[in-house]
């Protein structure tokens, strides 16, 4: 974000800051801050990759089709899928962890602040930009993936709106990893932020195993330690539906509403928490 860009953020609302208890006021900050925040995503060319997704999708789809006896839509919606999270997980990551070290760096954070915003205005305005970067990134590849299936199936195919759901929670995923993201980067080096946030992604689809671990250790001291990371780190293995969409199933409308209103709450506590660590940070 040039200098220019955050003056802009912060220019049109000086005359309406006489009454900082305002929400609209605040509002409008945070939605002026994520509004550059996808723009500078696009100058950065994020977006880019979609091209590359969706061309070697169809590709795929069509040498699929040529090769596989009955099992291509199964095949397309198990790569596909997974080709959708692997490039969102690396967005989140690597775009999640330099949101805030790059205005601090560029030293545009300083201009930023000087201006009626608070820093947890900036830090949500940051997120909510990223994740709209990732809602067009996820939403495009979806409809890619969507295409392909309509050319091997050559027409319509239930699948095609069946692959959805299973878009939705890959989609919660990674506002969860984005907000994990902006955590560590709070107060770590964006190297060591996105070492820890790609463990925890790991961890995160092994949680199972983490309370089966705790359950088996004799140690009291390290079954406290196992069950802790349990109950901290999010279950991100609530979010993988792929094998089920592959299979042409749909999630069980109650588990997919639980599993995203437990990702939005995990989403608020995450924010909470940079927000607190960031404002007792030193910038200067």
């Amino acid at each position: 974000m040039s200098r220019h860009s955050a003056d802009l953020i912060a220019a049109p609302d000086l005359t309406d800051n006489a009454n900082p208890a305002k929400t609209g006021v605040a509002w409008r900050r945070v939605v002026a801050i994520a509004r550059n925040a996808f723009r500078e995503a696009v100058r950065d060319r994020v977006l880019y990759n979609l091209v590359v997704f969706v061309l070697l999708l169809i590709a795929g789809a069509i040498f699929l089709g040529e090769l596989s006896a009955g099992q291509e839509a199964k095949i397309i919606v198990d790569l596909g899928l997974s080709a959708i999270l692997l490039f969102g997980v690396f967005i989140s990551i690597f775009v999640g962890v330099g949101l805030v070290y790059k205005e601090i760096e560029r030293r545009t954070l300083y201009a930023i602040l000087s201006k009626p915003i608070g820093r947890g205005e900036f830090l949500l305005g940051k997120y909510l930009g990223l994740c709209l970067t990732l809602l067009v990134n996820v939403g495009i590849m979806g409809v890619g993936l969507s295409l392909a299936l309509v050319y091997v199936k050559r027409g319509w195919d239930p699948l095609v709106v069946r692959i959805w759901p299973a878009i939705l929670l890959i989609y919660v995923e990674l506002m969860i990893l984005t907000g994990v993201a902006m955590l560590f980067s709070a107060f770590s080096s964006p190297a060591l932020s996105a070492l820890l946030t790609f463990f925890v992604f790991v961890i995160g689809h092994f949680s199972a195993d983490l309370k089966t671990l705790a359950n088996s250790m004799g140690s009291a001291p390290t079954r406290w330690f196992f069950a802790g990371l349990y109950y901290l780190l999010p279950n991100l293995a609530n979010y993988n539906a792929i094998t089920t969409a592959a299979h042409g199933l749909i999630p069980d409308p109650r588990g997919l509403l639980a599993a995203v209103v437990y990702g939005f709450l995990y989403i608020g506590v995450l924010l909470a928490a940079t927000t607190l660590i960031f404002s007792r940070r030193n910038l200067k």
